[in-house]
């Protein structure tokens, strides 16, 4: 196998193997081992139609300390009824015979088309093979494995210094399309040799999520089978049980950037993109209206359509907030700005704005709008992209 770009994390083997379970010549399975003791946090879709994986993995999330992660590309065993179900249990049986622990032990994932029975013997028959090839440092090749119709892989670590021990954080991430999460993202996988307590750790969780994976939009839907999982094996340093704890702050901080990392690398590798957008939301009644606004904007296929063509449409920006405001809204007082550039001031056109100035800004690869609503004192962001000619293709031909 070769080595990985990313550090290995101490309690954690992978391996990745071709199953071909779609027409395609690489991996697409993707096998984790914990060492026992870990403690694994996991957050899922709340899209109701979710899928097969989605529903085993709570419900085995619940049951025991868990020691093994099933990942496959290709095919997203949503939409498949009790053969999906049962066939998404058939594969964590395979594992826990292949590595000696409890199936209830063992979380499956899926990606890929959805309303397609998995192929389940394809998967069973790589079971083994990977099991024998478990390794440490099989992260940046297990970051290729779980790929759709992503562009590159997305990889984030950081390392710290608590307690005296030196602490790993790392994580891989899949997504590219079908993404406005609403609890984590399309798939990602962050791990630290850290000992975190399981409370610790889904508070640790939820607030990285909140701080990342929750704050994108490449499309605006929400996955069948999102799914967001945060591992602490435990090897490293000295147990952190509270959030006064020695080494906490740090601790919090290295796993949120990698989340952030990720998910930002999702936005930049959304279907068809060519632009990586901050959206800012300020002066707003609250936190809630702040992203309601944010996402409105930010999901418009008219804004999208604009930041694609270069074409500094304020006017699709003013529409699209007024579809994110709940109640009345006085459009004096808002105020928009490009890159720092005023371009409405009081709900109209910036007096001193001259139309080159917004061109100039939005055929940057990346830049920031920022929307003042007048309205409060709070303020959130979030980070989006654009709609090409790419992205219609993408999915056009998804299954062809």
């Amino acid at each position: 196998m070769s080595q990985s770009l990313l550090p290995s994390v101490k309690g954690i083997r992978l391996a990745s193997v071709p199953a071909g379970l779609r027409d395609w010549q690489r991996d697409d399975l993707l096998l984790v081992e914990i060492d026992q003791g870990a403690a694994v946090s996991a957050v899922f879709t709340q899209n109701p139609f979710c899928a097969a994986p989605v529903v085993v993995a709570r419900e085995h999330l619940l049951r025991g300390r868990v020691r093994a992660l099933l990942v496959n590309a290709g095919n997203a065993n949503a939409a498949t009824g009790a053969r999906g179900l049962s066939d998404a249990r058939a594969c964590c049986a395979a594992v826990a015979k292949a590595l000696a622990v409890r199936p209830e032990q063992v979380l499956p994932f899926s990606t890929g088309v959805i309303g397609e029975q998995l192929p389940l013997q394809k998967l069973l028959d790589a079971i083994p093979p990977a099991a024998a090839q478990l390794c440490h440092r099989g992260w940046d090749r297990a970051a290729q494995a779980i790929l759709t119709t992503d562009t590159r892989a997305k990889t984030a670590s950081r390392t710290l210094e608590a307690n005296g021990e030196r602490i790993t954080v790392a994580g891989i991430a899949k997504g590219a399309g079908m993404i406005q999460p609403n609890m984590a993202t399309m798939l990602a996988y962050v791990a630290t040799d850290a000992a975190i307590a399981r409370p610790l750790l889904d508070t640790l969780l939820n607030e990285a999520v909140g701080a990342s994976f929750n704050r994108i939009c490449v499309d605006g839907d929400t996955s069948t089978n999102d799914a967001c999982v945060l591992i602490a094996t435990g090897a490293a340093g000295r147990p952190v049980k509270t959030p006064g704890g020695a080494g906490y702050s740090a601790l919090r901080q290295a796993i949120t950037e990698v989340h952030i990392a990720l998910a930002q690398a999702i936005v930049q590798d959304g279907e068809g993109a060519s632009k990586f957008v901050t959206l800012q939301v300020a002066e707003a009644e609250s936190p809630e209206e702040a992203l309601r606004v944010a996402f409105a904007v930010g999901r418009s296929p008219l804004v999208k359509t604009a930041l694609y063509a270069s074409d500094p449409n304020w006017g699709r920006l003013v529409m699209a907030i007024g579809n994110g405001i709940q109640g009345g809204l006085d459009t004096r007082r808002v105020h928009i700005t490009l890159d720092g550039v005023p371009v409405v001031k009081a709900g109209c056109r910036a007096p001193d704005y001259r139309e080159a100035q917004g061109a100039a800004v939005f055929a940057k690869a990346a830049f920031t709008i920022r929307i003042a609503l007048g309205r409060g004192h709070c303020s959130e962001h979030i980070w989006t992209c654009d709609f090409s000619h790419g992205y219609v293709t993408i999915n056009a031909e998804y299954r062809s």
